[in-house]
C-alpha cells in the first residue's frame, strides 16, 4: 500500500475529531486474502457468529421476508445522531459486498471508540436478495474465471432487481409493484431517514468507477486517492450509459430513473422497454440522503485503461457495437420465440431472459441513434473501442447464459417439447462459440478480492467521515 500525506484533523459539529482518510486506509489495509466469495449461508452464519458474540452491541432486526420466505435481517451497531444504511447483494450476481458487509461489522464491533468518531449508527444489511444470490453460488467458489462466471450467471429481470424496483410514476412509466425485498429497504429508509446510503454493487471488467448522488467537498479526491493505494487502476472506458453526468473521471452523478427515460425518450427509442421501476437514489432523495456505489471489476485489462487514440471512430465503434447488439437480440429472440409455446417452467431464468432479450435490441437502437450525433464524430480512445466491443461480449454471456439455463431447466426436468430441445441445442451450440471468442481475449488479469474489498471498505468510511465533518455538499 502506498503511503498518503498526512491531512489535518477534522472535527464534528460535537468537537469530535472525524477519523482521517490516512487512518480509515490504515482499517482497510488490514483486510485479510480473500480468493472466493461466501454462500448466503455462510455469510449469513458468519455475521449472526458475530452478533451472538457481541454482547447485545449487534443487534439483529428482521425487517422483511424475500419473495420465497427467507428472513430479512439488518444488523444494527453504534448509536450515532446520524444512520448509514449499508445493502448488500442488492445485485445478485454483485457479492463483492458480502465481503464489505461483514468486514464492516467486524471492526465496528472490535474498534467501537475509533467509529464512533463518525457519529453514525449503522445499519448493516449482508445480502437483500438471498433468493437471487443462491442462483450466482456456482461461481462464487471461482470468481476468476469468466467462462465459468458467465456459463453460472443469474441476474434478475429488471422489475425483479432490488436496485430498480422502486415506485415510479414518470410519463408513460408507471411502477407500484416493489418487491418485499424493496419493500424492506423502503422502510428501513423511512424508519432512519439516513444520512448515507452504500448500495454495495460491482461491475465486472475495467477499472474502479462511483456514483454519487450529490457533489460533497473532498469526496472526488478520497475516491480517487482509494484506488490508487490499494494499486487499482480508475476505470476510463464507456461508461454503464451514456446519459451520465461525469463529476470527475470515474466518478458519475447517481443516476435516476426519470433521466434515463428522457434521455432513450430523445434518442427515439421506447423508454419503457428499459425503464420499469424507480432506483434507490430515486427514492432516497426525499430524506436528503448522500447515495454512494462504489463500483469493482472482477477483472481487468490494459486496453480497457487506455487513453490513447485507437485509430477508430468513435462513431465507427458504437455501429460496431450496435450491429452486434442487434445481432444478439436476433439469436436470442428467434430461440426465445421458437421455444416459448411450448414452455412450462417459469423459472428465475425465463422470466430475466423474457426482460432483457428485447432490450439487446433496443440497446442497439439506441447505440446506432448515438453513433450519428455530432459529438460522436471524433476519434476513439483504446478504452472506449475495447470496453464497447467487451459490452457486446458481456451480454453475450450473461443474457445468453441465462436463456440457456431456462431451457435447460425444462430438458433437465424431462418435460421438454420437441422444439425447446432443438432451441436449446442451437443456442447452446452458438453460447459454445461465444464463450470460446471470449475466452480468446489476451491480456485479461483477476484483480485480488481483497483490495476491491478494501476500496469499497475505504470508500464508505471516506463519506461517512465527509459528512460527520459537516460536508452536506449541493443538493
Amino acid at each position: 500500500m502506498t503511503s498518503l500525506p498526512s491531512a489535518p484533523p477534522t472535527t464534528s459539529s460535537g468537537g469530535t475529531v472525524v477519523p482521517s482518510l490516512d487512518e480509515i486506509l490504515e482499517h482497510a489495509a488490514r483486510i485479510e486474502p480473500l480468493s472466493a466469495f461466501p454462500t448466503v449461508d455462510e455469510l449469513l452464519a458468519a455475521v449472526d457468529t458475530l452478533a451472538a458474540a457481541s454482547d447485545g452491541r449487534i443487534e439483529k432486526r428482521r425487517i422483511g421476508t424475500s419473495r420465497l420466505g427467507e428472513p430479512l435481517h439488518e444488523y444494527v451497531l453504534g448509536s450515532g445522531s446520524r444512520h448509514a444504511l449499508i445493502v448488500g447483494g442488492v445485485h445478485p450476481n454483485e457479492p463483492i459486498g458480502f465481503h464489505t458487509a461483514r468486514v464492516l461489522a467486524e471492526h465496528v464491533l472490535a474498534e467501537p471508540e475509533f467509529f464512533d468518531r463518525f457519529d453514525m449508527t449503522w445499519h448493516i444489511v449482508p445480502c437483500i436478495d438471498p433468493d437471487g444470490a443462491r442462483l450466482n453460488e456456482g461461481w462464487f467458489a471461482n470468481p476468476g474465471d469468466r467462462s465459468h462466471y458467465a456459463r453460472n450467471f443469474y441476474r434478475p429481470a429488471p422489475q425483479e432487481q432490488v436496485e430498480w424496483s422502486f415506485p415510479l410514476n414518470y410519463k408513460n412509466a408507471y411502477f407500484d409493484r416493489p418487491m418485499p425485498e424493496t419493500d424492506a429497504v423502503m422502510r428501513l429508509m423511512v424508519e432512519t431517514s439516513p444520512a448515507l446510503l452504500v448500495g454495495l454493487h460491482n461491475a465486472e471488467l475495467g477499472g474502479v468507477y462511483y456514483y454519487v448522488s450529490r457533489e460533497l467537498p473532498g469526496a472526488v479526491e478520497a475516491l480517487h486517492t482509494i484506488p490508487a493505494v490499494f494499486g487499482l487502476p480508475l476505470d476510463a472506458g464507456e461508461p454503464e450509459s451514456p446519459d451520465l453526468t461525469a463529476l470527475a473521471p470515474a466518478v458519475f452523478r447517481a443516476p435516476l430513473a426519470t433521466e434515463h427515460y428522457d434521455h432513450l425518450e430523445a434518442l427515439g427509442v421506447d423508454p419503457t422497454v428499459e425503464v420499469g421501476g424507480g432506483g434507490s437514489a430515486d427514492y432516497a432523495a426525499q430524506f436528503g440522503t448522500l447515495t454512494l456505489i462504489a463500483e469493482l471489476p472482477y477483472w481487468t485489462h490494459p486496453d480497457a485503461l487506455d487513453t490513447a487514440p485507437s485509430g477508430s471512430r468513435y462513431d465507427d465503434v458504437l455501429r460496431a457495437k450496435a450491429a452486434s447488439l442487434r445481432e444478439l437480440g436476433a439469436v436470442l429472440g428467434s430461440a426465445l420465440a421458437d421455444a416459448s409455446p411450448h414452455l412450462t417452467i417459469e423459472s428465475p431464468f425465463l422470466r430475466a431472459s423474457r426482460a432483457f432479450v428485447p432490450m439487446m435490441t433496443v440497446a442497439g437502437d439506441a447505440e446506432a441513434a448515438r453513433a450519428e450525433a455530432p459529438e460522436s464524430l471524433r476519434p476513439a480512445t483504446v478504452a472506449e473501442a475495447f470496453t464497447n466491443a467487451d459490452v457486446v461480449r458481456c451480454f453475450r454471456l450473461r443474457f445468453g447464459g441465462m436463456l440457456v439455463r431456462a431451457l435447460e431447466a425444462e430438458v433437465v426436468a424431462g418435460v421438454a417439447h420437441v422444439e425447446v430441445r432443438r432451441a436449446h441445442a442451437a443456442l447452446r451450440a452458438t453460447y459454445e462459440q461465444w464463450i470460446a471468442e471470449s475466452d480468446a481475449v489476451e491480456g485479461i488479469a483477476v484483480l485480488p478480492v481483497e483490495r476491491l474489498v478494501a476500496v469499497q471498505y475505504a470508500s464508505t468510511l471516506a463519506m461517512a467521515a465527509l459528512l460527520a465533518s459537516g460536508g452536506e455538499g449541493a443538493a
